[in-house]
């Protein structure tokens, strides 16, 4: 009995999810009838697709929702079911999508638009249903993994979209070149893909926005090679989603690595001036910053004008700061500085092991002000 259940539990939540699926399939029909040919050519599907994507879930999804819906759950326990979950949604949309593909699709789609917007033709709506389908699942998981973590993205902010839209598809430097798609593609079938990319069918998207050529481009890899279509979008749609997935966990679990530290070295310091002069010294202690580092500096002197009402304009202005600047700050308070160093000594880790520079500069300060 048993097993029965669990089998009939199985196709009921197999049944959910298509519908699911399907429902989403259809809302992404409309939105492909509102585009123009020129919306492909141009790459303006993306910009639209951002908007219908992202606004009024945004505005629907915040913390409250998931601690509705997963109460007393750790939060590494939600993400990992959420990327689960979206990878089965993917793979479930490529098996339904990839039946209606042929290999001539792809090519197709470089003959879209002209002088004048024009009706997107019935076989490249269902090339961009399945790429809309995947871009816009793959926005939202990285959304929802960033709320998770309490990670703040505000969509309507320049810097902040650009980073969900990096994070999201896994955009790197040199990621945008030509093969570019390798690198969220299983190993196993890279020979065959790497054989495609020389064919002409991706030259079709070489007039496209970077984020809307690298996004058609994993769809035409996935809809151009004959006689694997199904199979290899079924895995393709899992495989990058999973990518997606952990790559946005990665991101934003380490943000929020960095915010707790912020918070926590202003919430217990005594010198919240002095603080920001120290944490900026061990920054610069081996003369470069890393991406952690200038984050942590970013959220400690948010932390510490929000906690203390302290924001140092002197500081803002500094080019090139010398040990020195600071022993003489330090030297000029009385009292225990302990909270200072073991601040330093946070700063120095939030890349990593320390390095023999970050070593010396500790060393100092602990020699100087360790024992006052």
């Amino acid at each position: 009995m048993a097993d029965a259940t669990t089998r009939t539990d199985a196709v009921d939540d197999d049944a959910a999810t298509k519908a699911v699926v399907e429902s989403e399939q259809e809302d992404l029909r409309s939105f492909v009838r509102g585009l123009t040919g020129d919306d492909v050519k141009t790459g303006g599907w993306f910009t639209k697709l951002i908007a219908h994507a992202l606004t009024s879930y945004t505005t629907k999804v915040n913390a409250a929702y998931f601690q509705e819906r997963y109460e007393g759950v750790p939060v590494d326990a939600i993400v990992e079911q959420r990327i689960k979950m979206a990878a089965n949604y993917a793979a479930l949309e490529g098996g339904l999508s990839a039946g209606a593909y042929t290999g001539a699709v792809a090519t197709t789609i470089g003959t879209v638009g002209g002088a004048s917007p024009l009706t997107v033709p019935a076989a490249v709506a269902t090339v961009l249903v399945d790429v809309a389908f995947l871009t816009q699942l793959q926005l939202r998981l990285a959304y929802d993994i960033s709320v998770l973590y309490r990670v703040p993205i505000d969509i309507n902010d320049p810097d902040d979209l650009w980073k969900l839209i990096r994070v999201a598809f896994t955009i790197k430097g040199g990621e945008l070149a030509k093969d570019g798609a390798l690198k969220v593609v299983p190993a196993a079938v890279r020979p065959l893909v790497r054989a495609f990319i020389k064919g002409p069918a991706l030259k079709a998207v070489k007039g496209l926005p970077f984020v809307g050529k690298f996004l058609l481009q994993r769809n035409i890899i996935k809809i151009g090679i004959p006689l694997v279509g199904v199979p290899l979008a079924v895995l393709l749609n899992r495989y990058t989603t999973l990518v997606a997935g952990r790559h946005a966990r990665a991101v934003f679990r380490n943000d929020a690595r960095i915010l707790q530290m912020a918070s926590s070295l202003s919430k217990s310091t005594k010198h919240p001036q002095l603080l920001l002069w120290v944490t900026w010294l061990m920054i610069n202690a081996d003369g470069k910053s890393s991406d952690d580092e200038t984050q942590l500096m970013r959220h400690v002197v948010r932390t510490v004008r929000t906690d203390h009402d302290v924001v140092d304009s002197e500081l803002a202005e500094v080019i090139e700061l010398t040990q020195q600047d600071v022993w003489d700050r330090l030297d000029a308070e009385a009292g225990d500085m302990s909270d200072l160093i073991a601040a330093a000594e946070a700063v120095a880790s939030v890349d990593g092991d320390f390095n023999a520079r970050e070593r010396r500069v500790l060393e100092e300060l602990r020699q100087r002000f360790g024992k006052r």
